[in-house]
C-alpha cells in the first residue's frame, strides 16, 4: 500500500484544493457574478459532454489501463499507445460529418423547454473530445505510475481558469456569453498541456502497428464505451433531463446541492488515480491475494475517510447555505443528504470497479452499466415529475445502492473476494451515532463560527472513536507519521 498511500494523498490534497477553488466558483461565484440561466447552460453542456466523451474515443482511457501492462515488449507497448491515439478517430470524423448534417435536428430537439441551448449545442461536441483526449492522455502518465500532475491539472487548472473567466463577467471585461465560450477554450489548453506533460513522462516511438490483440482490444473497447456513456448518464444525467423537464436554472440550483455532496467522493477519486493501474497489474499477473488486500483495504480506508466528510457537510449544511446567501439555492438541502449517502456507498465499493473491468468478467460490468443507465433515467422521469430536482437526487440514489451490492455479491460468487468485515460495521455504527448527536446541537453564532466549531468538535470525536475502535491500521500510522513530524 506504500505507493498508493503516498500518491493518493497527494492526490486527496490536490483534490481538496480543486473542490476548494470549485467549491468558491460554485457557490458564490457563479451564484452571484453570471444569470442563473447561463450557470445551468455551462453545467448542462459539459454535463452532456461529459455522456458523450467515452464514445468519441472509443474507450481507449480504459482499455490503456488494461491492456498496457499486459505486453512484455517495449516495441509493443509503444505500437498500442500509439494505436489508442489513432483509433478514436473513426469515431470522431464520421461522428463530426453526422452531427454537422443533422445538426439543427439536434439542437432544436435540446432545446424545446430551453431555447438558449439551442445556438450552443455544436460545443457539446468540441468539449467531448477535448475531454477524452484528455482522458487518454491522462491514462499514458497513469501507466507510468505518473497520476499527480494530471490530476493537478485535472482538478486544479480548468477550475482556476473559471475563477478568472467569472471574474472577468464580473467586471465587465466578458459577457456571459463569451464566458462559455472561455470555458470551452480552458478545456482545450487542459487537453493540450495533458497531451505535452504524457509526451514529456514517455514518448513512444511513432510506428503504427495494429496491436496483435486488436480483436480483443476492440471488443474490450466495444464493451466499455458503451459502459463508460451508461456510467456517464448515470452521473449527468439528472443535469441533462432537468432542462427537459424543469426550467433550466434548477440545473444551477441542483448542481450546487450535487457538488457540496460530491467532496465525499474526493478520496476515491483520489486512490483511483493509482489503485486502477495497479489492480490491473496484478490482475494480469493473476496474483489475487494483493487484489483482496488492496480491494478490503480500500473499501475501508475510503469509507472512514468518506464518514467524515460526510458528518462534516451535513451537520454544517444549514450554516453553509447562510453563508452562501442565495435562498432560492436552498431547494439544494435534501439533495446533499441524498447524494451524500449515494457517494458513501460508491466508496464502500472500494476497488470493486476496478477488478470487474479488469477481470475476464468485464462484461458484466457492460451489462451493469447499461441496466444503470436505463433505470435512473426511468426513475429520473418519475421522481422529477413527483417531486422535482430532490427526485433526480433520489434516483440516483435507488440505483447506486442496488446496483453496487450486485456488483459486490458478483465478484464475491465470481472472484471469491469482498471487501466488509466487521471494522466496516464498526465504521458505520461511528458515523451514525455522531450524526445523531451533532444533528441536535447548534451553535447560534455567525455561520462561520459555527462551522468552524462545529467542525473542531466533529473532527475530534471521529478520530478518537476510529482510534480507541482500532479500525484501520494504514489510517492510524499515517496519522502517527504526520503528528511525529510536526
Amino acid at each position: 500500500m506504500g505507493i498508493v498511500i503516498k500518491q493518493s494523498f497527494i492526490n486527496t490534497l490536490i483534490l481538496f484544493l480543486g473542490f476548494a477553488i470549485g467549491g468558491l466558483n460554485v457557490l458564490f461565484l457563479y451564484t452571484h457574478f453570471l444569470e442563473e440561466d447561463y450557470f445551468g447552460l455551462i453545467t448542462f453542456l459539459l454535463s452532456t459532454a461529459n455522456i458523450l466523451m467515452p464514445l468519441l474515443v472509443f474507450g481507449m482511457q480504459h482499455t490503456i489501463i488494461k491492456f498496457y501492462s499486459s505486453y512484455k515488449t517495449l516495441k509493443e507497448q509503444d505500437s498500442f499507445l500509439v494505436s489508442t491515439l489513432l483509433l478514436p478517430l473513426f469515431v470522431i470524423i464520421p461522428l463530426a460529418f453526422i452531427g454537422t448534417y443533422f445538426y439543427n435536428s439536434i439542437a432544436n430537439w435540446l432545446s424545446v423547454e430551453n431555447p438558449l441551448i439551442k445556438n450552443y449545442t455544436y460545443l457539446i461536441f468540441i468539449v467531448a473530445v477535448f475531454m477524452g483526449y484528455f482522458e487518454v492522455f491522462y491514462s499514458w502518465t497513469k501507466v507510468q505510475f505518473k497520476s499527480i500532475f494530471g490530476n493537478f491539472i485535472k482538478e486544479i487548472f480548468a477550475r482556476v481558469c473559471t475563477s478568472f473567466l467569472l471574474f472577468a463577467v464580473y467586471l465587465n471585461w466578458l459577457s456571459n456569453d463569451e464566458f462559455i465560450y472561455g470555458v470551452v477554450i480552458v478545456y482545450g489548453l487542459r487537453t493540450l498541456i495533458m497531451k505535452l506533460y504524457a509526451f514529456y513522462v514517455y514518448r513512444p516511438k511513432f510506428i503504427f502497428k495494429l496491436p496483435q490483440n486488436l480483436k480483443e482490444i476492440l471488443s474490450f473497447s466495444g464493451y466499455i464505451i458503451i459502459a463508460g456513456s451508461a456510467s456517464g448518464v448515470l452521473l449527468e444525467i439528472d443535469k441533462f433531463m432537468i432542462p427537459q423537464m424543469e426550467q433550466i436554472a434548477q440545473v444551477a440550483y441542483y448542481s450546487v446541492g450535487v457538488y457540496i455532496a460530491s467532496v465525499i467522493a474526493i478520496p476515491t477519486r483520489a486512490m483511483q488515480q493509482i489503485t486502477t493501474p495497479i489492480t490491473a497489474k496484478e490482475m494480469n499477473e493473476n496474483n489475487m491475494v494483493e487484489v483482496e488486500d488492496l480491494y478490503k483495504k480500500t473499501s475501508l480506508n475510503l469509507l472512514i475517510i468518506g464518514g467524515l466528510l460526510f458528518l462534516l457537510i451535513n451537520l454544517n449544511i444549514t450554516d453553509l447555505y447562510a453563508i452562501i446567501n442565495k435562498p432560492e439555492f436552498t431547494n439544494g438541502i435534501w439533495i446533499v443528504f441524498i447524494i451524500s449517502i449515494t457517494k458513501l456507498v460508491e466508496l464502500s465499493l472500494g476497488t470493486g470497479n476496478a477488478i470487474l473491468v479488469n477481470s475476464k468478467y468485464y462484461k458484466i460490468y457492460f451489462y451493469l452499466s447499461i441496466a444503470m443507465a436505463l433505470s435512473v433515467i426511468f426513475l429520473n422521469k418519475w421522481f422529477i415529475q413527483l417531486i422535482g430536482i430532490n427526485g433526480a437526487a433520489l434516483a440516483t440514489f435507488i440505483v447506486v445502492f442496488m446496483y453496487s451490492f450486485i456488483k459486490i455479491m458478483y465478484i464475491n460468487a465470481k472472484i471469491k473476494v469482498q471487501p466488509f468485515g466487521l471494522n466496516t460495521l464498526k465504521v458505520l455504527l461511528s458515523i451514525t451515532l455522531i450524526y445523531v448527536v451533532f444533528y441536535f446541537w447548534n451553535f447560534n453564532f455567525h455561520p462561520i463560527i459555527n462551522i468552524l466549531l462545529n467542525s473542531c468538535f466533529i473532527i475530534v470525536l471521529y478520530i478518537v472513536v476510529v482510534n480507541k475502535l482500532n479500525i484501520s491500521n494504514d489510517l492510524k500510522e499515517l496519522v502517527l507519521k504526520f503528528v511525529r513530524k510536526n
